[in-house]
């Protein structure tokens, strides 16, 4: 069975952990089955292809449009369209709940307002402070 070792420079104490944690699992692949050994060996294989896949190809999903700029591919104008509706649907809906509660405000003035100006008291009397106590000790 052969072991390959890949020789990299340190870049840094995650680096060298890792190289720890690597070295103690290459000491127990040599008690394993040759079976075992190879489908890890195919494993390693596999995800050393997908790294650098990854590493690779940071900016999937965009495309080089004219003069190196970026061209976000992920969205179309129907998505874009879609993603712009729950902002409108929230400010809409912020905009009717303040309609509202203005509403419900000018209308618990006015009842007050009218109130005031049919009932047989002076206005004078509710800003009374001993009238206010004889409402509330009526109640």
């Amino acid at each position: 069975m052969t072991v390959t070792t890949y020789t990299l420079a340190p870049q840094g104490p995650t680096d060298l952990l890792g190289r720890r944690v690597a070295a103690r699992l290459s000491e127990g692949t040599q008690q394993l089955p040759h079976a075992v050994s190879e489908r890890l060996r195919a494993a390693r294989v596999r995800a050393v292809a997908n790294r650098k896949l990854e590493v690779a190809s940071p900016l999937r999903g965009y495309a080089l449009a004219g003069a190196g700029r970026l061209v976000d591919e992920g969205l179309s104008l129907w998505g874009r369209l879609a993603s712009a509706v729950p902002m409108v649907v929230l400010a809409a809906g912020l905009v009717t709940i303040h309609v509202i509660q203005n509403d419900l405000r000018a209308s618990e003035v006015a009842e007050v307002d009218a109130a005031l100006l049919i009932d047989d008291l002076p206005p004078e009397a509710y800003a009374d402070a001993g009238f206010v106590r004889f409402l509330k000790s009526s109640e």
